[in-house]
Protein backbone atom coordinates (compact mmCIF):
# COMPACT_ATOMS: atom_id res chain seq x y z
CA UNK A 1 0.00 0.00 0.00
CA UNK A 2 1.74 3.70 -1.53
CA UNK A 3 2.34 5.72 1.89
CA UNK A 4 1.49 9.31 1.84
CA UNK A 5 4.88 11.17 0.07
CA UNK A 6 5.19 13.19 3.33
CA UNK A 7 5.42 10.36 5.47
CA UNK A 8 8.36 8.73 4.26
CA UNK A 9 11.74 8.91 6.01
CA UNK A 10 13.62 11.48 3.63
CA UNK A 11 16.34 11.66 5.57
CA UNK A 12 16.62 15.51 5.61
CA UNK A 13 16.70 17.66 9.01
CA UNK A 14 14.15 18.31 11.52
CA UNK A 15 12.92 21.65 11.57
CA UNK A 16 14.31 24.00 13.45
CA UNK A 17 10.76 25.72 14.51
CA UNK A 18 8.20 23.72 16.14
CA UNK A 19 3.86 23.71 15.47
CA UNK A 20 1.92 23.97 18.58
CA UNK A 21 -0.58 21.80 18.74
CA UNK A 22 -3.29 24.21 19.04
CA UNK A 23 -2.31 25.91 16.02
CA UNK A 24 -3.05 25.23 12.41
CA UNK A 25 0.01 25.14 9.24
CA UNK A 26 -0.81 26.82 6.25
CA UNK A 27 1.36 26.02 3.56
CA UNK A 28 1.42 27.71 0.25
CA UNK A 29 0.89 25.31 -2.69
CA UNK A 30 3.21 26.52 -5.29
CA UNK A 31 6.33 28.13 -4.30
CA UNK A 32 6.86 26.14 -1.04
CA UNK A 33 5.44 22.45 -1.23
CA UNK A 34 5.74 21.91 -5.01
CA UNK A 35 9.11 22.21 -6.38
CA UNK A 36 7.72 22.58 -9.82
CA UNK A 37 5.02 24.95 -11.26
CA UNK A 38 1.03 23.67 -11.08
CA UNK A 39 0.51 25.08 -14.81
CA UNK A 40 3.41 23.22 -16.66
CA UNK A 41 2.62 19.86 -14.71
CA UNK A 42 -0.92 19.84 -15.85
CA UNK A 43 0.30 20.80 -19.59
CA UNK A 44 2.70 17.72 -19.23
CA UNK A 45 0.52 15.38 -17.60
CA UNK A 46 -0.68 14.27 -21.06
CA UNK A 47 0.85 16.40 -23.37
CA UNK A 48 -0.59 15.31 -26.53
CA UNK A 49 -4.29 14.56 -24.63
CA UNK A 50 -4.07 18.27 -23.48
CA UNK A 51 -3.66 19.66 -27.45
CA UNK A 52 -5.84 17.22 -28.72
CA UNK A 53 -8.76 18.47 -25.67
CA UNK A 54 -8.01 21.71 -26.56
CA UNK A 55 -8.10 21.61 -30.34
CA UNK A 56 -11.48 19.37 -29.98
CA UNK A 57 -12.88 22.38 -27.92
CA UNK A 58 -12.80 24.89 -30.26
CA UNK A 59 -12.44 27.55 -28.06
CA UNK A 60 -9.61 30.39 -28.57
CA UNK A 61 -7.74 32.07 -25.67
CA UNK A 62 -5.99 31.66 -22.04
CA UNK A 63 -9.36 30.76 -20.89
CA UNK A 64 -10.04 27.82 -22.83
CA UNK A 65 -6.64 26.35 -22.22
CA UNK A 66 -7.28 26.82 -18.66
CA UNK A 67 -9.79 25.07 -18.39
CA UNK A 68 -8.23 22.26 -20.15
CA UNK A 69 -5.35 21.78 -17.88
CA UNK A 70 -7.61 22.24 -14.81
CA UNK A 71 -9.54 18.85 -16.08
CA UNK A 72 -6.02 17.71 -16.66
CA UNK A 73 -5.01 14.29 -14.88
CA UNK A 74 -2.05 14.88 -12.49
CA UNK A 75 -0.45 12.07 -10.80
CA UNK A 76 -0.32 13.65 -7.05
CA UNK A 77 1.68 10.82 -5.63
CA UNK A 78 4.84 11.40 -7.90
CA UNK A 79 4.69 15.32 -7.74
CA UNK A 80 8.20 16.89 -7.08
CA UNK A 81 7.54 18.06 -3.22
CA UNK A 82 9.84 19.63 -1.30
CA UNK A 83 11.01 17.26 1.83
CA UNK A 84 11.84 19.64 4.34
CA UNK A 85 8.30 21.23 4.30
CA UNK A 86 7.08 17.52 4.14
CA UNK A 87 8.69 16.96 7.33
CA UNK A 88 7.53 20.17 9.13
CA UNK A 89 4.06 19.00 7.90
CA UNK A 90 4.83 15.53 9.23
CA UNK A 91 5.81 17.20 12.51
CA UNK A 92 2.53 19.47 13.00
CA UNK A 93 0.98 16.39 11.89
CA UNK A 94 2.50 14.67 15.39
CA UNK A 95 1.23 17.75 17.16
CA UNK A 96 -2.07 17.43 16.14
CA UNK A 97 -1.95 20.56 14.11
CA UNK A 98 -4.68 20.99 11.17
CA UNK A 99 -3.14 21.55 7.77
CA UNK A 100 -4.34 23.58 4.75
CA UNK A 101 -2.81 24.52 1.33
CA UNK A 102 -3.25 27.95 -0.02
CA UNK A 103 -3.97 27.78 -3.72
CA UNK A 104 -5.10 30.54 -5.93
CA UNK A 105 -5.65 28.25 -9.15
CA UNK A 106 -6.77 25.18 -9.68
CA UNK A 107 -8.47 24.50 -7.24
CA UNK A 108 -9.36 20.90 -7.76
CA UNK A 109 -6.00 19.81 -8.27
CA UNK A 110 -4.98 21.81 -4.61
CA UNK A 111 -7.64 19.67 -3.31
CA UNK A 112 -5.96 16.49 -5.05
CA UNK A 113 -2.75 17.49 -3.69
CA UNK A 114 -4.31 18.31 -0.39
CA UNK A 115 -6.21 14.85 -0.43
CA UNK A 116 -3.12 12.84 -1.42
CA UNK A 117 -0.94 13.79 1.65
CA UNK A 118 -3.91 13.75 3.92
CA UNK A 119 -4.35 17.22 4.90
CA UNK A 120 -7.19 18.83 6.18
CA UNK A 121 -8.64 21.11 2.94
CA UNK A 122 -7.00 23.96 0.74
CA UNK A 123 -8.09 28.02 1.64
CA UNK A 124 -7.33 30.58 -1.25
CA UNK A 125 -4.66 33.39 -0.62
CA UNK A 126 -7.37 36.34 -1.02
CA UNK A 127 -9.88 34.24 1.82
CA UNK A 128 -6.40 33.61 3.81
CA UNK A 129 -5.39 37.77 3.53
CA UNK A 130 -9.04 38.88 4.32
CA UNK A 131 -10.10 36.48 7.12
CA UNK A 132 -12.97 35.69 5.10
CA UNK A 133 -14.87 31.87 6.17
CA UNK A 134 -11.47 30.83 6.98
CA UNK A 135 -12.20 26.78 8.52
CA UNK A 136 -9.69 27.72 11.23
CA UNK A 137 -8.66 30.46 13.66
CA UNK A 138 -6.82 33.01 11.68
CA UNK A 139 -4.57 34.47 14.29
CA UNK A 140 -3.36 30.82 15.29
CA UNK A 141 -1.62 29.96 12.02
CA UNK A 142 1.86 29.55 11.22
CA UNK A 143 2.38 29.59 7.39
CA UNK A 144 5.33 28.43 5.12
CA UNK A 145 4.94 30.58 2.45
CA UNK A 146 7.15 31.10 -0.85
CA UNK A 147 10.45 30.04 -0.57
CA UNK A 148 13.48 31.66 -1.98
CA UNK A 149 14.80 28.94 -4.39
CA UNK A 150 18.38 28.74 -6.09
CA UNK A 151 18.47 28.23 -9.28
CA UNK A 152 19.48 25.95 -11.19
CA UNK A 153 23.61 25.84 -11.25
CA UNK A 154 25.91 23.84 -13.59
CA UNK A 155 25.89 20.53 -12.29
CA UNK A 156 21.87 20.67 -12.66
CA UNK A 157 22.05 21.99 -16.29
CA UNK A 158 24.75 19.86 -16.39
CA UNK A 159 22.32 16.54 -15.67
CA UNK A 160 19.61 17.86 -17.85
CA UNK A 161 21.40 18.40 -20.67
CA UNK A 162 23.10 14.92 -20.15
CA UNK A 163 26.32 16.12 -21.11
CA UNK A 164 27.88 12.53 -20.30
CA UNK A 165 26.13 11.62 -22.97
CA UNK A 166 27.86 13.54 -25.39
CA UNK A 167 30.38 10.55 -25.92
CA UNK A 168 28.03 9.26 -27.91
CA UNK A 169 28.72 12.18 -30.35
CA UNK A 170 32.31 11.16 -30.87
CA UNK A 171 30.74 8.62 -34.00
CA UNK A 172 30.87 11.53 -35.99
CA UNK A 173 34.97 11.32 -35.72
CA UNK A 174 34.71 7.48 -37.08
CA UNK A 175 34.46 8.65 -40.67
CA UNK A 176 37.55 10.64 -40.65
CA UNK A 177 39.81 8.13 -38.46
CA UNK A 178 38.99 5.18 -40.66
CA UNK A 179 39.96 7.35 -44.03
CA UNK A 180 43.36 8.41 -42.36
CA UNK A 181 42.18 11.89 -43.20
CA UNK A 182 43.54 13.31 -39.69
CA UNK A 183 44.53 16.66 -40.59
CA UNK A 184 43.78 19.79 -38.72
CA UNK A 185 40.85 21.24 -41.35
CA UNK A 186 38.90 18.00 -41.15
CA UNK A 187 39.35 17.60 -37.05
CA UNK A 188 37.69 21.28 -36.91
CA UNK A 189 35.12 20.07 -39.01
CA UNK A 190 34.42 17.45 -36.88
CA UNK A 191 34.84 18.81 -33.93
CA UNK A 192 32.08 21.66 -35.01
CA UNK A 193 30.08 18.61 -36.12
CA UNK A 194 30.39 17.22 -32.76
CA UNK A 195 29.00 20.13 -31.02
CA UNK A 196 25.97 20.82 -33.36
CA UNK A 197 24.93 16.97 -32.49
CA UNK A 198 25.42 17.67 -29.01
CA UNK A 199 23.34 20.64 -28.62
CA UNK A 200 20.83 19.10 -31.10
CA UNK A 201 20.60 16.14 -28.69
CA UNK A 202 20.54 18.00 -25.39
CA UNK A 203 17.60 19.97 -26.42
CA UNK A 204 16.26 16.47 -27.41
CA UNK A 205 16.92 15.27 -23.86
CA UNK A 206 15.49 17.94 -22.41
CA UNK A 207 12.13 17.36 -24.77
CA UNK A 208 11.88 13.98 -24.06
CA UNK A 209 12.10 14.42 -20.77
CA UNK A 210 9.30 16.71 -20.38
CA UNK A 211 7.23 14.21 -22.64
CA UNK A 212 8.04 11.17 -19.75
CA UNK A 213 7.76 13.46 -16.90
CA UNK A 214 4.72 11.12 -15.63
CA UNK A 215 6.87 7.66 -16.57
CA UNK A 216 10.39 9.13 -15.12
CA UNK A 217 8.90 10.06 -11.69
CA UNK A 218 7.76 6.37 -10.93
CA UNK A 219 11.51 5.04 -12.28
CA UNK A 220 13.54 4.04 -9.33
CA UNK A 221 16.55 5.84 -11.29
CA UNK A 222 15.33 8.38 -13.98
CA UNK A 223 13.05 9.55 -10.95
CA UNK A 224 16.68 11.84 -10.16
CA UNK A 225 16.60 13.51 -13.73
CA UNK A 226 16.52 17.18 -13.43
CA UNK A 227 12.95 18.08 -14.31
CA UNK A 228 11.30 14.88 -12.67
CA UNK A 229 13.14 15.82 -9.18
CA UNK A 230 12.07 19.37 -9.98
CA UNK A 231 15.79 20.71 -9.65
CA UNK A 232 15.27 22.18 -13.24
CA UNK A 233 11.99 24.50 -14.03
CA UNK A 234 10.20 23.47 -16.54
CA UNK A 235 9.84 26.81 -18.34
CA UNK A 236 13.69 26.87 -18.08
CA UNK A 237 13.50 23.59 -20.44
CA UNK A 238 11.50 25.30 -22.75
CA UNK A 239 13.32 28.39 -23.05
CA UNK A 240 16.21 26.07 -23.26
CA UNK A 241 15.24 23.88 -26.01
CA UNK A 242 14.92 26.32 -29.11
CA UNK A 243 18.36 27.97 -27.88
CA UNK A 244 20.41 24.57 -27.83
CA UNK A 245 18.30 23.78 -31.77
CA UNK A 246 19.30 27.42 -33.00
CA UNK A 247 22.77 26.83 -32.17
CA UNK A 248 23.24 23.43 -33.87
CA UNK A 249 21.92 25.33 -36.58
CA UNK A 250 24.40 28.25 -36.72
CA UNK A 251 26.92 25.39 -36.21
CA UNK A 252 25.73 23.36 -38.92
CA UNK A 253 25.94 26.37 -41.39
CA UNK A 254 29.18 26.36 -40.68
CA UNK A 255 30.06 23.46 -42.16
CA UNK A 256 27.39 22.88 -44.73
CA UNK A 257 23.87 22.69 -45.97
CA UNK A 258 23.94 18.96 -46.53
CA UNK A 259 25.57 18.88 -43.00
CA UNK A 260 22.44 20.39 -41.58
CA UNK A 261 20.01 18.35 -43.79
CA UNK A 262 21.49 15.25 -42.32
CA UNK A 263 21.05 16.72 -38.61
CA UNK A 264 17.87 17.64 -39.61
CA UNK A 265 16.65 14.29 -40.46
CA UNK A 266 18.60 13.19 -37.05
CA UNK A 267 16.25 15.95 -34.90
CA UNK A 268 12.78 14.78 -36.72
CA UNK A 269 13.53 11.24 -35.97
CA UNK A 270 14.80 12.15 -32.41
CA UNK A 271 11.15 13.92 -32.04
CA UNK A 272 9.25 10.60 -33.76
CA UNK A 273 10.83 8.74 -31.45
CA UNK A 274 10.02 10.23 -28.30
CA UNK A 275 6.54 10.78 -29.43
CA UNK A 276 5.83 7.86 -30.55
CA UNK A 277 8.57 5.27 -32.23
CA UNK A 278 9.78 4.46 -28.81
CA UNK A 279 6.11 2.97 -27.75
CA UNK A 280 6.45 0.58 -30.78
CA UNK A 281 8.19 -2.70 -29.96
CA UNK A 282 11.44 -3.38 -32.25
CA UNK A 283 11.05 -0.10 -34.27
CA UNK A 284 12.60 1.56 -31.18
CA UNK A 285 15.53 -1.07 -31.51
CA UNK A 286 16.06 0.08 -35.30
CA UNK A 287 15.32 3.54 -34.88
CA UNK A 288 18.37 4.09 -32.16
CA UNK A 289 20.59 2.22 -34.40
CA UNK A 290 19.92 4.37 -37.15
CA UNK A 291 19.90 7.68 -34.98
CA UNK A 292 23.56 6.17 -34.03
CA UNK A 293 24.53 5.62 -37.68
CA UNK A 294 23.12 8.90 -38.45
CA UNK A 295 26.07 10.46 -36.18
CA UNK A 296 28.48 8.50 -38.59
CA UNK A 297 27.03 9.71 -41.47
CA UNK A 298 27.05 13.21 -40.33
CA UNK A 299 30.57 12.97 -39.42
CA UNK A 300 31.15 11.83 -43.25
CA UNK A 301 29.08 14.30 -44.88
CA UNK A 302 30.64 16.99 -42.52
CA UNK A 303 34.35 16.28 -43.21
CA UNK A 304 33.79 15.36 -47.00
CA UNK A 305 35.05 11.86 -47.05
CA UNK A 306 33.14 8.99 -49.05
CA UNK A 307 31.20 6.83 -46.66
CA UNK A 308 32.66 3.19 -46.32
CA UNK A 309 29.36 1.13 -47.13
CA UNK A 310 31.08 -1.78 -44.95
CA UNK A 311 31.64 0.85 -42.07
CA UNK A 312 27.45 1.70 -42.23
CA UNK A 313 26.53 -2.03 -42.41
CA UNK A 314 28.87 -3.22 -39.29
CA UNK A 315 27.51 0.03 -37.53
CA UNK A 316 24.10 -0.96 -38.04
CA UNK A 317 24.88 -3.82 -36.65
CA UNK A 318 26.60 -2.97 -33.69
CA UNK A 319 24.10 -0.42 -32.76
CA UNK A 320 21.10 -2.92 -33.34
CA UNK A 321 23.01 -5.10 -30.62
CA UNK A 322 24.02 -2.61 -28.43
CA UNK A 323 20.04 -0.69 -28.05
CA UNK A 324 18.57 -4.80 -27.52
CA UNK A 325 21.44 -4.49 -24.56
CA UNK A 326 19.58 -1.57 -23.16
CA UNK A 327 16.45 -2.71 -23.75
CA UNK A 328 17.66 -6.12 -21.65
CA UNK A 329 19.19 -4.06 -19.29
CA UNK A 330 15.64 -1.89 -18.35
CA UNK A 331 13.58 -4.90 -18.83
CA UNK A 332 16.05 -6.85 -16.22
CA UNK A 333 16.44 -4.02 -13.92
CA UNK A 334 12.11 -4.38 -13.74
CA UNK A 335 12.26 -8.06 -12.71
CA UNK A 336 15.05 -7.62 -10.38
CA UNK A 337 12.77 -5.01 -8.46
CA UNK A 338 9.73 -6.72 -9.12
CA UNK A 339 8.05 -3.89 -10.74
CA UNK A 340 5.32 -4.30 -13.64
CA UNK A 341 5.54 -4.15 -17.45
CA UNK A 342 7.12 -0.16 -18.51
CA UNK A 343 3.82 1.57 -19.48
CA UNK A 344 5.84 3.85 -22.12
CA UNK A 345 7.48 0.74 -23.61
CA UNK A 346 5.65 -2.13 -25.78
CA UNK A 347 7.68 -4.72 -23.83
CA UNK A 348 6.94 -7.10 -21.19
CA UNK A 349 9.53 -8.97 -18.54
CA UNK A 350 8.63 -11.97 -20.42
CA UNK A 351 10.21 -11.07 -23.11
CA UNK A 352 14.28 -10.70 -21.70
CA UNK A 353 15.42 -14.11 -23.30
CA UNK A 354 13.79 -13.41 -27.03
CA UNK A 355 15.75 -9.83 -26.33
CA UNK A 356 19.20 -11.21 -25.23
CA UNK A 357 18.71 -13.80 -28.29
CA UNK A 358 18.52 -10.66 -30.77
CA UNK A 359 20.97 -8.84 -29.17
CA UNK A 360 23.87 -11.51 -29.16
CA UNK A 361 22.53 -12.15 -32.95
CA UNK A 362 23.06 -8.76 -34.06
CA UNK A 363 26.48 -8.36 -32.33
CA UNK A 364 27.89 -11.57 -34.31
CA UNK A 365 26.79 -10.32 -37.34
CA UNK A 366 28.62 -7.11 -36.76
CA UNK A 367 31.57 -9.27 -36.38
CA UNK A 368 30.66 -11.31 -39.67
CA UNK A 369 30.86 -8.32 -41.50
CA UNK A 370 34.11 -6.90 -40.05
CA UNK A 371 35.51 -10.41 -41.16
CA UNK A 372 34.28 -10.41 -44.72
CA UNK A 373 35.49 -6.09 -45.00
CA UNK A 374 39.18 -7.53 -43.67
CA UNK A 375 39.12 -10.38 -46.66
CA UNK A 376 37.81 -7.92 -49.13
CA UNK A 377 39.70 -5.85 -51.13
CA UNK A 378 38.54 -2.58 -49.47
CA UNK A 379 41.65 -2.86 -46.85
CA UNK A 380 44.25 -2.95 -49.55
CA UNK A 381 44.64 0.55 -50.41
CA UNK A 382 44.15 1.85 -46.67
CA UNK A 383 46.21 -0.27 -44.65
CA UNK A 384 50.02 -1.65 -45.51
CA UNK A 385 49.73 -4.78 -43.42
CA UNK A 386 45.70 -5.76 -43.29
CA UNK A 387 46.84 -8.91 -41.55
CA UNK A 388 46.84 -7.06 -38.75
CA UNK A 389 43.33 -6.21 -39.06
CA UNK A 390 42.39 -9.94 -38.08
CA UNK A 391 43.56 -9.34 -34.49
CA UNK A 392 40.29 -7.69 -34.19
CA UNK A 393 37.93 -10.15 -34.04
CA UNK A 394 38.79 -11.99 -30.87
CA UNK A 395 38.67 -8.59 -29.24
CA UNK A 396 34.91 -7.66 -30.66
CA UNK A 397 34.41 -11.48 -29.87
CA UNK A 398 35.22 -10.99 -26.19
CA UNK A 399 34.16 -7.19 -25.85
CA UNK A 400 30.39 -8.23 -27.19
CA UNK A 401 30.16 -11.44 -25.40
CA UNK A 402 31.25 -8.99 -21.93
CA UNK A 403 28.65 -6.65 -21.92
CA UNK A 404 25.80 -9.66 -22.91
CA UNK A 405 27.08 -11.31 -19.40
CA UNK A 406 27.13 -8.27 -17.46
CA UNK A 407 23.80 -7.09 -18.79
CA UNK A 408 22.55 -11.03 -17.71
CA UNK A 409 24.46 -10.29 -14.27
CA UNK A 410 22.22 -7.02 -14.15
CA UNK A 411 25.67 -5.36 -14.13
CA UNK A 412 25.44 -2.67 -16.87
CA UNK A 413 23.90 0.97 -16.46
CA UNK A 414 21.53 1.53 -18.87
CA UNK A 415 23.23 2.27 -21.88
CA UNK A 416 26.04 0.01 -23.17
CA UNK A 417 27.29 2.83 -24.84
CA UNK A 418 28.15 4.81 -21.57
CA UNK A 419 29.59 1.69 -20.18
CA UNK A 420 31.98 1.21 -22.39
CA UNK A 421 33.67 4.42 -21.56
CA UNK A 422 33.13 3.65 -17.86
CA UNK A 423 34.23 0.12 -17.48
CA UNK A 424 37.97 -1.08 -17.30
CA UNK A 425 38.31 -3.82 -19.30
CA UNK A 426 36.09 -2.06 -22.04
CA UNK A 427 38.57 0.59 -22.07
CA UNK A 428 41.58 -1.57 -22.00
CA UNK A 429 39.88 -3.36 -25.64
CA UNK A 430 38.97 -0.59 -27.20
CA UNK A 431 42.82 0.54 -26.93
CA UNK A 432 43.97 -2.46 -27.51
CA UNK A 433 41.89 -2.15 -30.49
CA UNK A 434 43.47 1.37 -31.44
CA UNK A 435 46.78 -0.01 -31.56
CA UNK A 436 45.95 -2.40 -33.70
CA UNK A 437 44.37 -0.19 -36.29
CA UNK A 438 47.63 2.01 -36.22
CA UNK A 439 49.79 -0.55 -36.73
CA UNK A 440 48.30 -1.84 -39.56
CA UNK A 441 48.32 1.31 -41.27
Amino acid sequence: MEQPAWSTDSGAPAPSATVAAARTLVIDLEGALLRSQLLMEALFSRPALMLARFGAGGRAGMAALTDVLARAEIDYAHLPYDTDVLNQALAARARDAKIYLVAGRFADHAAGIAAHLGFDGVVTPVDLAAGNALPFDRAAIDRIDSRARNSAGLKTWAKALRVYQYAKNTLVFVPAITAHQMNWPTLGYALLAFMAFSACASGAYLMNDLLDLAADRQHPTKCHRALAAGDLKISSALLAIPALWLFAVAASLLISPLFLGVLGAYLATTIAYSLVLKRKMLVDVVTLAGLYSLRIIAGAVGVGVVLSEWLLIFSLFVFTSLALIKRFSELSMRESAGLADPSNRDYRVTDLQIIAAMAAASAMNAVTVFSLYVSSSAVMPLYSRPWMLWLLNPLLLYWFGRALMMAHRREMPDDPILYAFRDGPSRITVAAMICIMLAAI
